[in-house]
């Protein structure tokens, strides 16, 4: 990476509307060339041109989850599983005490208890020797994050983990608004 790459990119995280002309004068290259630069990047698969929501501004409640598991089968399993859950903003493999950590998201503090506590939830699969429940509380630098709502309103009669949420007692007496990705999903992400 060059140094008008990394103003470029400096320039497109602050604003990912700026126009090229704007980028023309802050680089000094032309409109044409920032284009080139910026495509060949997208291209290239190095950078990613998405939307992000405002969690504050949804407000969004969040947690960061943190799993040991007994193995890479494990591992796999939980990856596979939620591949296409809506509600994991990230699922990052480690290395240390944990394997595994996720970024997730709800609508609401009885949503996020349930995405905790519930049959759905991570931490419910089979293979987990402990696992932390940490609530965000703040966005202290940057309150936009990445919200999976490719995954969201497919109104899909099953969930994607396949735990049903009708039968929930959680979900039945509105503690939870389900998930974004079935039918019967109650809630606004």
């Amino acid at each position: 990476m060059d140094e008008i790459n990394r103003l470029i990119l400096s320039e497109l995280y602050k604003n990912g509307r700026i126009t090229l002309k704007s980028l023309e004068k802050t680089t000094g290259y032309t409109s044409m060339g920032i284009k080139k630069r910026i495509d060949k990047l997208v291209d290239e698969g190095a950078i990613k041109i998405t939307s992000l929501l405002n969690a504050r501004y949804f407000k969004l409640c969040a947690a960061v989850i943190l799993i040991e598991t007994d193995g890479p089968e494990t591992i796999e399993r939980i990856i596979k599983r939620f591949e296409n859950c809506p509600r994991i903003v990230n699922l990052f493999t480690t290395v240390g005490g944990y394997n595994l950590v996720a970024i997730v998201v709800a609508e609401n503090q009885e949503t996020l208890e349930s995405i905790s506590i519930e049959k759905c939830s991570l931490r419910s699969e089979k293979g987990i020797r402990r696992s932390e429940f940490l609530v965000i509380r703040d966005y202290n630098y940057n309150p936009f994050i990445p919200v999976n709502n490719e995954n969201s309103h497919k109104k899909l009669n099953k969930p994607p983990c396949s735990v049903e949420c009708k039968p929930c007692k959680r979900y039945e007496t509105d503690a939870c608004v389900g998930c974004p990705a079935t039918a019967y999903y109650k809630g606004t992400l």
